[in-house]
């Protein structure tokens, strides 16, 4: 179990390292749009592909981040049940729900994408707008996003494990000190 719990802090480093260095793309975003809407406004001048950029960077930021939101447990639960339930039944749960749901869903996705992002790059995909972006690099971060949830996933049910065998404790579970 140690080793396992190795892995699992390695992957919440990956995680932590990930969603933060993505925050910076929220900024990089407003600048963009920013930009963009000044340049058409008052310029009149546009391309689509900074629209298209803006898109791109939310779909880095949204899917990029999903396995740090997991990490932080910024993710959706439904605490109104969770309150009612003991933690052992609260441990078994999300346990249950990693394996069963969280874990072939990403698999699913990354399996279903990988031909979706290939045959764009085979085909040097572009955007049908004027001036777009080509496409690749938002269908990698399909793959991308999801190869990272499925990763912090996986560090989720080893430290539920490692919670309900008594041989980890959660610093996300203790109540904060300030």
């Amino acid at each position: 179990m140690a080793g396992l719990l190795k892995l699992s802090a390695a992957i919440d480093r990956l995680s932590e390292i990930v969603g933060r260095t993505l925050y910076w793309l929220i900024l990089a975003m407003v600048l963009v749009s920013t930009v963009n809407a000044f340049v058409r406004k008052f310029l009149n001048l546009g391309s689509n592909s900074w629209l298209e950029l803006q898109w791109y960077m939310f779909s880095a930021v949204f899917l990029g981040c999903a396995g740090y939101a997991l990490l932080r447990k910024e993710h959706i639960r439904i605490d109104i049940i969770a309150s009612h339930l003991s933690d052992r039944a609260n441990h078994r749960i999300a346990l249950f729900g990693h394996v069963f749901f969280l874990i072939p869903l990403c698999l699913i996705m990354l399996f279903l994408s990988w031909p979706y992002f290939m045959e764009s790059v085979r085909i040097g995909e572009v955007s049908s707008n004027a001036g777009g972006l080509v496409r690749w690099p938002a269908k990698l971060m399909i793959i991308i996003g999801f190869a990272l949830l499925l990763l912090q996933g996986i560090s989720e049910a080893i430290k539920q494990v490692g919670v309900m065998r008594g041989v980890y404790v959660d610093p996300r579970n203790q109540p904060s000190t300030h």
